[in-house]
């Protein structure tokens, strides 16, 4: 054994499974392809073609991890578009108003300040600027589709609670420690004023 050489092995497989590679690798078509390159031989597949293999299998198995959130996710949204102070939008947003506003509406590329207060449809609030006690403030295109796409249709003055699908949310990714990939939010925003 080349101690070295194991010990690159180690390190390669612990950086892969950190990544999320899972056990479907096959560890001689692996240590083929790294023999090809740093021997200076042709691959079987193209470098540019082989990211794209990766990318695609890598979101596959992230997407089969996340099955279950999904399914809740849109069981919620289901169950919720029935209630009839609901509304649901076609890129599948749905909000319910809690207080209407006369203010003029915000476009994209404004600057807003809001209260809000966003929780997971389990209860976790993983955010929060009324806890905080302290408005924020954030240009209207500089936020998840989600909230952009509702504070173009929100009156200043207005408070929505916002249910927004893991797709308008952070999609496949994670957002701090609680949000995680493919997470449904629910939030309630209340539109202060256009800065």
């Amino acid at each position: 054994m080349n101690k070295f050489s194991y010990s690159l092995g180690i390190i390669i497989a612990q950086n892969l499974k950190q990544q999320g590679v899972d056990g479907d690798v096959v560890a001689a078509d692996l240590a083929d392809a790294v023999a090809a390159v740093l021997g200076g031989q042709p691959t079987k597949i193209n470098p540019s073609e082989a990211q794209q293999v990766v990318q695609q299998e890598l979101r596959a198995q992230a997407a089969a991890k996340y099955e279950s959130v999904v399914a809740e996710g849109q069981q919620f949204l289901a169950k919720n578009g029935q209630r009839p102070e609901v509304v649901t939008l076609p890129s599948g947003l749905q909000y319910e108003i809690l207080k209407t506003g006369e203010g003029p509406r915000p476009q994209f590329k404004d600057k807003v300040t809001t209260h809000y207060h966003g929780t997971l449809i389990d209860g976790r609030v993983f955010d929060s600027s009324v806890e905080r006690g302290t408005p924020t403030s954030f240009p209207v295109n500089g936020v998840i589709p989600g909230w952009t796409e509702a504070l173009q249709l929100m009156p200043v003055g207005s408070k929505w609670k916002l249910f927004v699908p893991y797709n308008l949310a952070y999609g496949e990714r994670s957002a701090g420690d609680l949000i995680g990939p493919y997470s449904t939010q629910v939030v309630d925003v209340e539109l202060l004023s256009i800065i």
